[in-house]
């Protein structure tokens, strides 16, 4: 075994699980059938640039040519996906979502608010214990770091921690990829730049990565636009705090015009975590089902790992010899997550519920 396939088996051991190699049959012909006769899928929040989410939603399409996929706001962010499921509750149209992926602390406030359905896929025993709930209602499915994306024709020195981003040479250049009231990424991005000043996870951490941007923001470095590969590639957003996969992604997709590098910061190294989930008012419940088996089969999970998410089922992958070669040589250094911190459900709640509170009191720019 090589070092760099041991560190990439290190980089999960905030998910440590035990499983066994298995062999998982297809769905079920019955479920398959309930599914085409509902002839549709709807989704939300799903950019094609995430994740690897576009090959994934055309793997589903190829599969089963006989549901169509209706795609809801693909910029959307958490907070935006629930209130489509609560403003949909009596809508079996279009316009109501079947499922969603928002962030780890979403999952069970959906499910305290009654908002989504159980249902556990077949590969149920290979998802962590700690990223899943007991009873189905959510689970995780892909995990990343926070990161800095950076526009190398207009950023000369490029930032190495999350201090940097304070220097005047940064004037006008810092942004976010969400809106922090509203975006899970938006969000726990101001958990990192906590923790990186020596907060604690949860309520400290995140009071003080407002504090933090606050003082970015009175010295004229943070930029109120919600930072994407198209703004940063226009010189409106140079630098954009997103996770990893979306900034390798962006990488990709700018290919050099112009020359970008991705940066983990030197400290307060942030994972985090999202979950799946099925509309309580799904209109279609067995294509949802159908979608959820696709996505934890070994097909989606490595559609997922091709966008250089680390996908739920990862551990047992590997174990089971199921992960090529050379998509774990495609992900980062694995020496840049060595340190990554994977905080609990209750310091992610703690966390949003800081940070969404007292944004425009303490920051004070509105995103968007």
């Amino acid at each position: 075994m090589t070092t760099k396939f041991r560190k990439m088996l290190s980089l999960t051991t905030a998910l440590v699980m035990t499983t066994s190699a298995v062999a998982y049959a297809e769905p079920s012909a019955e479920l398959i059938e309930a599914a085409k006769k509902e002839g549709m899928l709807t989704t939300i929040a799903l950019p094609h640039d995430w994740c690897g989410y576009g090959a994934v939603i055309d793997s589903f399409k190829k599969k089963y040519p006989e549901i169509t996929v209706n795609e809801l706001n693909p910029d959307a962010g958490s907070a935006d996906e629930v209130e489509a499921i609560k403003a949909n509750k009596d809508n079996k149209g279009p316009q109501a979502p079947d499922v969603v992926d928002v962030g780890l602390a979403f999952g069970p406030q959906m499910k305290a608010e009654g908002l989504l359905q159980p249902y556990k896929v077949s590969t149920w025993d290979e998802i962590p214990e700690n990223v899943k709930d007991a009873e189905g209602y959510w689970y995780g499915d892909y995990y990343g770091v926070m990161s800095l994306l950076v526009n190398k024709d207009l950023v000369a020195n490029t930032p190495k921690d999350w201090s940097d981003l304070l220097k005047p040479e940064y004037a006008g250049q810092v942004a976010l990829a969400g809106d922090p009231r509203a975006s899970n990424q938006a969000i726990l991005a101001v958990l990192a730049a906590g923790m990186a000043g020596g907060a604690k996870a949860g309520k400290e951490a995140g009071e003080a990565g407002l504090k933090y941007f606050g003082e970015m923001n009175k010295a004229g470095n943070f930029v109120p636009v919600i930072g994407k590969s198209g703004t940063l590639a226009q010189g409106a957003t140079p630098i954009v705090v997103m996770w990893d996969y979306n900034a390798l992604s962006a990488k990709n997709t700018l290919a050099g015009n112009p020359p970008v590098e991705v940066v983990v910061p030197a400290s307060g190294v942030l994972a985090g975590v999202y979950v799946q989930g099925i509309s309580a008012y799904a209109p279609h419940p067995n294509a949802a089902k159908l979608w959820m088996e696709h996505l934890y089969s070994d097909e989606g999970q490595l559609g997922w790992l091709k966008g250089y998410c680390h996908p739920a089922r990862f551990n047992a992958m590997v174990k089971a010899g199921k992960v090529p070669q050379d998509l774990l040589d495609a992900l980062p250094p694995a020496d840049s997550y060595e340190k990554a911190y994977f905080p609990t459900l209750e310091e992610v709640d703690a966390n949003k519920a800081a940070v969404t509170a007292g944004w425009d009191s303490v920051v004070g720019a509105n995103v968007q």
